[in-house]
């Protein structure tokens, strides 16, 4: 997961890059007034994101095969938590009922 993190901030960052050498030469439009910083960034936002998810598919399936049983086990700790939750309502009601 950290690779995958890494290497799309890599992928940001040579954007950003890109971008700030096309604004500064001209042939990006700059932002306005003194939004220029913040132009540059949202466009090598805009520009990253479509790359990273073509270029890392297979990173973002590793990484994806790495989380999927940490979330299987996290669901069925939940669940175990939830029945053992409803055995103890029910047993508190069986003696609620019973000492009716």
């Amino acid at each position: 997961m950290l690779r995958y993190t890494l290497m799309r901030l890599g992928i940001f960052a040579g954007c950003l890059v890109v971008v700030w050498g096309l604004v500064y030469s001209g042939v990006a439009p700059r932002g306005l007034g003194d939004s220029n910083g913040m132009w540059i960034i949202l466009l090598a936002l805009v520009l990253s994101a479509p790359i990273s998810f073509v270029a890392l598919r297979k990173e973002r399936d590793r990484a994806s095969e790495q989380i999927v049983p940490k979330v299987e086990r996290l669901k069925a700790r939940i669940e175990a938590d939830r029945s053992q939750e409803d055995e103890a309502v029910d047993e508190a009601a069986r003696a609620q009922g019973a000492s009716s």
